[in-house]
This record gives C-alpha cells, sequence and structure tokens, in this order.
C-alpha cells in the first residue's frame, strides 16, 4: 500500500525526544502513504525568524499577527534553522500565549486534512487526543549525539561527541521538566526505539505499524 483510500480518514499524532527520529520517520510515513505532514516545531521557528527580522520584543499581539501569515509555503524556508532562530524559538515555545496563539493553526490544518500526520509537542495530548495512532519515539543518547554530530559541526567544527551527548541529556531534561508543556508520553501511545534501526528499517517498522492501525480501524480497504 503506497497510497491510502482518499475516502478515508486517519490522523497520526507523533512526538518523542529530541534526535529520536521522530520528523524523519513522520516524512517517511507522510511520503509512503500520500499523507499530508506538519512539523509543529517550524512554526515556532518562523515565529523566531519574524520576531527578529521586525527586531521587537514579543508579545501576543505580535505573535497574533504573526500566527495569521502562517502558510505551508512559508514554513519551507532554510533561515528557520538558522542559530538565532532555533535557540529564540526554544524560548518562546515555553510561553503559554505562543503556544495557544499557534494551536489554532494546528487545529485548522487537522481539521482540513483528512489524511494527516502532525509531529510535536501537545498533538497527542491536547491538540489531537482523539487521533487514530499515537507514536511517541525514543532513541539512545549515544546514537541521537551520532547521528546529530554532523548538525553540530557545522556550527563548531571542533565540537566532540561528548559534548554532543551532554547538550541532548540537557535538551531533553530541560523538555521533560518544563512547566509548560512538558514532554510525556501520551496516554494509548505506541513506543517506537529507532537505536537499532536504519531507516529502511524504520521506514518498514512505521508503515506497518500505520497499516496495522488503519485496518483495525477500517477492515481490509
Amino acid at each position: 500500500m503506497t497510497i491510502i483510500n482518499k475516502k478515508i480518514e486517519f490522523k497520526i499524532a507523533a512526538d518523542g525526544s529530541s534526535a529520536s527520529g521522530k520528523t524523519t520517520g513522520c516524512k517517511l510515513i507522510a511520503k509512503k502513504l500520500n499523507m499530508k505532514f506538519l512539523s509543529s516545531g517550524k512554526l515556532y521557528r518562523y515565529c523566531a525568524l519574524k520576531i527578529i527580522k521586525y527586531n521587537k520584543s514579543y508579545n501576543l499581539k505580535l505573535i497574533n499577527d504573526i500566527a495569521k501569515t502562517i502558510t505551508l509555503k512559508k514554513l519551507d524556508n532554510k533561515k528557520l534553522y538558522d542559530h538565532d532562530v532555533t535557540l529564540l524559538s526554544s524560548e518562546i515555545a515555553k510561553k503559554s500565549f505562543v503556544r495557544k496563539a499557534l494551536n489554532k493553526f494546528q487545529k485548522k490544518f487537522i481539521k482540513n486534512s483528512s489524511l494527516v500526520i502532525v509531529e510535536g509537542r501537545d498533538i497527542g495530548s491536547k491538540i489531537m487526543p482523539n487521533a487514530d495512532l499515537k507514536i511517541f519515539f525514543t532513541c539512545s543518547i549515544n546514537k541521537k549525539a551520532r547521528r546529530r554530530l554532523k548538525e553540530f559541526r557545522i556550527l563548531n567544527k571542533k565540537v566532540t561527541l561528548r559534548q554532543v551527548e551532554k547538550a541532548l541529556i540537557q535538551r531533553d531534561n530541560d523538555d521533560i521538566n518544563r512547566k509548560i508543556s512538558p514532554l510525556i508520553m501520551p496516554k494509548n501511545a505506541v513506543l517506537v526505539d529507532t537505536t537499532k534501526l536504519s531507516l529502511k528499517q524504520m521506514e518498514a517498522k512505521l508503515i506497518d505499524l500505520v497499516k496495522t492501525s488503519i485496518k483495525k480501524k477500517y477492515g481490509n480497504i
């Protein structure tokens, strides 16, 4: 099955720790099964990019104004991954009024799509609590660090594997312990450990998981 029957409705919520393979996994599912995909982290990055561009202190009005201009096309921007954008997006993501403003875009995206997969914090617990399938990605620290080492070395060629490990451990601890939208595994989510999986193995595992869930909901289609 490469394309799901367009007449059915199936929605997937995904989350997981940093560098666990959640975005890559979701993209594999979306491409293979022709589903619309949204990484909610891009919404916060887009807001951060605009705040930096405007050179303003962010507040509720500015965030709401920015949120109204978001489109999927605008989220396809390499500048969203600039270092300063990454730092600011992490900061604003902890603000409840920012999350509330961006939740509207996510809910609209989900409502207007019959076949959709959305990845990010709160998706399975608040944004899409009744998702047909909830996936929670995890991976060992050492494996995650090895995956991210190349990315970190773009910013600092001298960075070591141990330094990357420490950074990821800190990131996960911050996400788990933050007051606003902490990293938690949603109720009824399926845990997918990508530590020992190659890309092909991960794709096979995820597609089988989705197909099984669709069959459970609709039977043979």
